[in-house]
């Protein structure tokens, strides 16, 4: 039978380390699956306002001629989804204190995994030539927010969604 305790270890401290690799890749995949259903619906939001502002339903949508401009306001309304997603569902476990710097944090984060985007859009449209549809959403949709993806995977873990009730915690598995 195994017997679950939970036990304070004080910062740094080494003893004790040996949480259940199972445990922990379990909940490692379960966290990552959470954030990648929740980063498909802003993928699909994200997809859906850039093309309906950048190409419309005829080809040259209201900011064809601005898709950097289009790409800003897709991300901005794909980023209050992955914010609601993340914050009840992926790490909704989790006690998180209400601060401001947490919200600054979270907008300063988001603001570099943009750069990311944008600069995969601008860098396909304004120094490779390519535009149109399928180039545009093949380097801003798809290379850009895959990297913005992986980017904002590890950054909300540490710095936005902070396990805090959770820190100097071990999960020790004994055999009785």
């Amino acid at each position: 039978m195994t017997k679950l305790s939970w036990r304070r270890c004080g910062p740094g401290s080494r003893r004790g380390r040996s949480v259940s690799s199972s445990h922990s890749l379990v909940s490692y995949l379960r966290k990552g699956g959470a954030f990648l259903v929740v980063g498909g619906v802003a993928f699909v939001v994200d997809a859906v306002t850039f093309n309906l502002l950048a190409f419309g339903f005829s080809g040259a949508g209201p900011l064809y001629d601005l898709p950097v401009v289009a790409k800003v306001i897709a991300i901005a309304v794909a980023t209050v989804v992955t914010y609601i997603g993340n914050r009840y569902w992926t790490f909704g476990s989790r006690q998180i204190k209400r601060r401001l710097s947490r919200y600054v944090v979270f907008v300063l984060l988001n603001l570099v995994a943009m750069g990311l985007q944008l600069g995969c859009l601008a860098f396909s449209r304004y120094v490779l030539g390519l535009e149109g549809p399928v180039a545009d959403n093949i380097s801003g949709t798809l290379i850009g927010q895959a990297l913005a993806t992986v980017f904002r995977f590890f950054t909300y873990d540490r710095w936005v969604f902070p396990d805090e009730d959770g820190e100097g915690r071990r999960i020790a598995v004994e055999q009785a």
